[in-house]
């Protein structure tokens, strides 16, 4: 009895390769297809760029000093690519992404609040010396066409939004004189290593839109190596905001590498 029952199940057992075989092909088959025009991809890199005014307003009159300091963008996006060919695409994705930069300028008749030496607030025109800090740190989301050049470049173009989730707008002023209120108010110097301090990081605009463009290059069969610029589209202040007088664009360029799965 137990020689006939494991002959059973081992005929049983036979019998089934054919079929466990021919649903595994149907499962891939299935998975092959759902996938298909699909491309994920990480991608990391550093950053070059500031936050200015365009065009430069006549109240700075020389920049002085420049440092982009460290700035590491991280991204997980995925591409849909249509058609045989698959030669258009449309990418979008997640982007953690910081745009900092370090200024020195000369200005005059520069509009600022500071903070005096009794923590009290004054507001006027600045002449004289200001470097600015700028820490912000961004959540993006691209959409993106993407168009294939051939089988290793490919372009891609199109909308980002962005949320602040960390911000800073910071400096302070050194070697000038503030005149309170207006070009011709009282006159308040800061010379002699005296210096005033100024914060506008609590007026940043706390939503983000703008442009972006881009080229890859297929290095290998899992790795890309990216070159990107975006261009900010509304100022980073708010818009009840009017110490600064003119709009502030971030202007970035990223380069970077990539692994697709």
């Amino acid at each position: 009895m137990k020689a006939t029952k494991y002959l059973c199940t081992a005929l049983f057992f036979i019998l089934s390769l054919p079929i466990a075989k021919a649903q595994a092909e149907r499962n891939k088959s299935l998975l092959q297809s759902i996938t298909l025009g699909w491309e994920i991809e990480i991608k990391a890199g550093f950053r070059i760029g500031g936050t200015a005014p365009i065009p430069l307003p006549e109240e700075i009159r020389e920049i002085k000093g420049y440092n982009p300091t460290l700035s590491v963008p991280l991204e997980a996006n995925i591409t849909k690519w249509f058609g045989e060919g698959r030669t258009w695409g449309l990418t979008t994705g997640l982007k953690l992404e910081n745009k900092n930069m370090t200024t020195k300028a000369r200005v005059k008749n520069y509009s600022t609040e500071i903070i005096g030496d009794g923590g009290e607030t004054v507001r006027g025109r600045w002449t004289g010396n200001v470097e600015t800090k700028v820490r912000n740190t961004y959540i993006t989301l691209p959409v993106l066409a993407a168009f294939r050049l051939n089988k290793r470049w490919t372009l891609r173009a199109g909308p980002y939004a962005s949320v602040l989730t960390e911000g800073e707008f910071s400096g302070h002023v050194y070697d000038g004189y503030l005149r309170e209120n207006d070009p011709t108010g009282s006159k308040i110097e800061f010379t002699d290593g005296r210096i005033a301090v100024y914060d506008f990081s609590d007026e940043l605009r706390h939503f983000a839109y703008g442009i972006q463009a881009g080229v890859s290059w297929r290095a290998f069969k899992h790795l890309n190596v990216h070159a990107d610029v975006s261009w900010g589209l509304n100022d980073i202040f708010k818009s009840d905001f009017h110490t600064i007088t003119f709009a502030m664009y971030p202007i970035y360029a990223d380069f970077g590498i990539g692994y697709v799965f």
